[in-house]
């Protein structure tokens, strides 16, 4: 009597190898599901995946391309896991269950995931582009290693002293301080009334330009580009022209959609998915990350698309979660400029919140809370990071506090004239992107067993020096921090 032979195993197709999707693989890895589906990852560059979020660092000299890797090819085949670089999708075929690359290659599926993120848009001033659709040797992007390598380029070549960043956000400040550092004369140009408005007050914006320009990057807020004249030279619809070598386009992304649209999937901003981060249209079709729209939100860090990671792994292998919501947390990666997001203050607010609030423009801090029912709902940190920790555990657990400890964590006490001993509990939370506590941190003997086993340090990076601290404590178990 023969065995039957085994039923086969079901296929699974990523299309995209960033953030989100290299840390779907790593939790499916995680669970053993890779030996019980076939995975395939389609990724259209033709690098391993790496960490988008520092490639300011690289622009900056403080980290190697290389560094930024997040998983090389050698770990993908050690685990089973077809990973295929340089794998441009140009549709997807629902009724045969297929994806079709350029090079007229079919991979079929049995369920397949979009994590195809987000692409720039260009913003709209005159002159970026020439009359035969390339763009001005002066404009450069900065979404992509090949972006920031080229970038690297131009500032090597002599003459190349000045820059212009379009764009006051996350990245279009971490971009504009790197090339501050590089010695270039750099110059910020935000529509919006303050920077980062949609995460900061105006009243934490203002301390966040003064400490940019204090630093040497000059700003330029309420005011927009409206063409690229020879020279070069930038013009600004408030009369001013800023003469500039370099122009960096930070501004302006939306999710990347064309697949699903092709497909016939619905599509508002992003991929629309239910609570299983399925699509609405197809249950045999998943999204995650920037290109995804849950509860009409969609998301462009890199701590809710972890999140959903870890979530739809769970899903993938018959577990019983769902997905309630991405939480929004963010960090500015840049040297000597410390900010940190919790929630929607706005919102919150709107809600019925109440505001604890303390700010010293002098010494550059601007710290808030929005304290709801007695719990933590929002927070904004500018200019001193020392409690992060701990209110994002509070933030996290939606601990009930009483009455004076919104405006204790706000002011921490201090300690030898002006250091901070601050003790972090085990579950203290110390990397939010990868939702590492410091107690995972202390279990590991080197940073690079944290990297490997935990994954703390490889999103924004912001977690960095506190991560190397805990490892160099002595007990591991009190870290000194800065004071306000």
């Amino acid at each position: 009597m023969t065995e039957s032979p085994a039923p086969p195993r079901p296929r699974l197709v990523v299309v995209g190898s960033g953030m989100a999707a290299t840390r779907l693989v790593e939790e499916l890895v995680a669970r053993g599901a890779t030996e019980r589906m076939q995975v395939t990852v389609l990724g259209e560059e033709p690098v391993a995946p790496y960490n988008r979020i520092l490639l300011s660092a690289v622009l900056e000299g403080t980290h190697r391309p290389e560094a930024l890797t997040l998983r090389a090819p050698g770990w993908y085949a050690e685990h089973g896991i077809d990973l295929r670089l340089g794998a441009r999708v140009l549709g997807v075929d629902r009724d045969h269950r297929d994806v079709m690359l350029v090079d007229g290659t079919l991979v079929e599926y049995d369920v397949l995931v979009l994590a195809t993120g987000s692409i720039p848009t260009l913003p709209p001033i005159r002159g970026l582009v020439r009359m035969d659709g390339s763009l001005h040797d002066a404009v450069h992007a900065f979404r992509s290693l090949a972006d920031c390598r080229r970038l690297l380029q131009a500032l090597e070549r002599p003459g190349n002293r000045r820059a212009v960043v379009v764009g006051g956000g996350l990245l279009g400040l971490q971009v504009a301080r790197a090339l501050g550092t590089r010695g270039l004369q750099t110059e910020i140009v935000e529509g919006a009334e303050h920077l980062l408005h949609r995460q900061i007050d105006t009243a934490a914006g203002r301390i966040l330009a003064r400490d940019l320009k204090r630093l040497g990057v000059a700003v330029y807020t309420g005011a927009r580009a409206t063409r690229l004249l020879d020279g070069p030279a930038l013009r600004l619809d408030n009369g001013f022209t800023l003469d500039t070598d370099l122009l960096v386009l930070t501004a302006g992304g939306r999710p990347s959609t064309a697949l699903a649209r092709g497909a016939g999937l619905e599509v508002r901003r992003g991929i629309v998915v239910d609570d299983r981060l399925a699509s609405v249209t197809d249950p045999s079709i998943h999204a995650l990350g920037d290109c995804a729209e849950h509860g009409g939100r969609t998301t462009g860090f890199v701590p809710p698309a972890w999140e959903q990671a870890g979530v739809l792994a769970g899903i993938l292998c018959e577990e019983a979660v769902t997905y309630d919501g991405a939480r929004v947390v963010a960090r500015l990666r840049a040297t000597d400029l410390d900010v940190a997001v919790l929630g929607d203050a706005a919102a919150e607010l709107d809600a019925g919140g109440e505001l604890v609030e303390v700010a010293n423009p002098i010494a550059g801090s601007h710290r808030r809370l929005v304290v709801r029912d007695g719990r933590i709902v929002a927070a904004t940190l500018v200019g001193d990071l020392s409690r992060v920790g701990l209110i994002t555990q509070h933030f996290d657990r939606r601990t009930v506090l009483g009455p004076r400890e919104p405006g204790h964590l706000l002011l921490p006490e201090r300690a030898d004239g002006g250091s901070v001993a601050l003790a972090l509990p085990d579950d203290a939370e110390v990397c939010a992107c990868a939702g590492v506590t410091a107690g995972r941190i202390r279990a590991c003997s080197s940073y690079e067993q944290v990297r490997d086993t935990t994954r703390a340090t490889t999103g924004c990076g912001g977690c960095a020096s506190t991560v190397r601290q805990l490892l160099s404590s002595p007990d591991r178990s009190v870290l000194a921090t800065k004071g306000p």
